[in-house]
């Protein structure tokens, strides 16, 4: 029944809103109407589940509303009889609204996982290690920044993806895996919008969804991907991230997401790190960097350089960059130590670690600098 629900929870919202309603009362109403689902639908499950929220929530919402200075014009509108509800475009317009470009991307975040996600205030604030108050605050003001916007108008399918793009990378934490959630989203959205850059952004996330178990030690260390273990990898979700991206790749309109998944699935398809087909990650990196000019793309490129021409010749890639890029000197230090220049990668690899911006890549970083120092100092 849960799962029913919340299945729903994102279109019956967008219905509502879509008729005149502003998001917060619509919230309010759809909070109403999936509690008298609750206790009413486990004595009989209406034929069109959707259609009966959408009406219940439409009635609670004129209830409301009728009570305000606004009564005259809310009753104005024909209340809608039970019937079917169209799906896609209501729960699509909803993505594209919780994506405004008027909210920061930590609102847009948050408001997606509460109203498309259907995860309680309590649930994101545990993802985020927030107090809840200042989770409730965050969606709350996020609610009134688009409480004025138009639901007529064409949505940014680019800004839609950056904001799914966002709660992936946070990963997981306490009960709410976000990694899982943004895949969830992700495929929903692919139902709903027939776009190849939406189906590149699926493929990526399942293709680095399948190298989780390996990316850490059993005490939080990470694993460079050259040094995972390939046997721990998510073999169907690597396959399906693969069909998703040859079928996105086939309709020859290359978006930056459908390139980043190119890359990882040449990383998923070597069985070693030295098998590898660097020269054609070089060559998905120089796509990359065309479609979007980012600094951070031209340094991942020139470590793949570094693989494909030898440790001298990435290390002159890097040279033509600005050397304050977040991990530049990490890169640095890893060529050098591929060249043989032992006592110039421990030196960069320490100083990486100072500029590191999680625990975990400070640990990482600290320890391959004593693992060399060790090494220079034994020969």
């Amino acid at each position: 029944m849960n799962t029913l629900l919340r299945s729903l929870t994102p279109g019956v919202l967008a219905a509502l809103v879509r008729r005149g309603a502003d998001f917060a009362a619509a919230e309010d109403a759809v909070q109403d109407a999936l509690v008298e689902a609750l206790r009413t639908w486990p004595d009989e499950l209406p034929r069109d589940p959707k259609g009966w929220l959408v009406t219940v929530a439409w009635r609670r919402f004129l209830d409301a509303t009728r009570a305000d200075a606004s009564r005259r014009r809310r009753e104005a509108v024909v209340e809608p009889e039970p019937g079917p509800v169209p799906a896609v475009d209501d729960t699509l317009q909803l993505y594209f609204l919780c994506a405004h470009p008027s909210l920061t991307p930590s609102s847009a975040v948050a408001l997606t996982l509460r109203a498309v996600g259907g995860l309680t205030t309590r649930q994101i604030a545990r993802a985020y290690l927030v107090p809840e108050a200042t989770m409730a605050q965050r969606i709350s003001r996020a609610k009134r920044t688009v409480s004025g916007v138009r639901f007529d108008q064409p949505g940014d399918v680019a800004t839609v993806l950056r904001v799914l793009y966002l709660v992936f990378n946070e990963g997981y934490s306490g009960d709410v895996d976000l990694a899982e959630e943004a895949i969830r989203l992700t495929r929903q959205l692919a139902a709903a919008v027939d776009h190849p850059e939406v189906a590149g952004l699926l493929a990526l996330m399942l293709l680095h969804h399948a190298r989780r178990a390996a990316r850490t030690t059993p005490d939080g260390g990470l694993v460079p991907l050259a040094e995972q273990d390939r046997g721990r990898w998510d073999t169907d979700a690597i396959a399906e991230g693969v069909r998703v991206l040859q079928a996105a790749l086939a309709r020859d309109r290359l978006g930056e997401f459908q390139a980043q998944a190119a890359i990882a699935a040449l990383h998923a398809d070597a069985r070693t790190a030295g098998e590898t087909d660097w020269v054609q990650v070089v060559e998905w990196y120089d796509e990359l960097a065309r479609l979007t000019g980012s600094p951070v793309v031209r340094l991942n490129r020139a470590v793949a350089v570094g693989e494909a021409d030898g440790p001298r010749a990435g290390l002159a890639a890097l040279a033509e960059l600005d050397d304050s890029l977040p991990r530049h000197t990490a890169a640095v230090a890893y060529l050098h130590e591929r060249a043989g220049d032992l006592a110039t990668a421990a030196d960069r690899y320490a100083e990486a670690a100072h500029k590191a911006t999680t625990l975990a890549e400070r640990d990482h970083l600290t320890r391959r600098a004593a693992r060399l120092n060790t090494r220079l100092r034994t020969s």
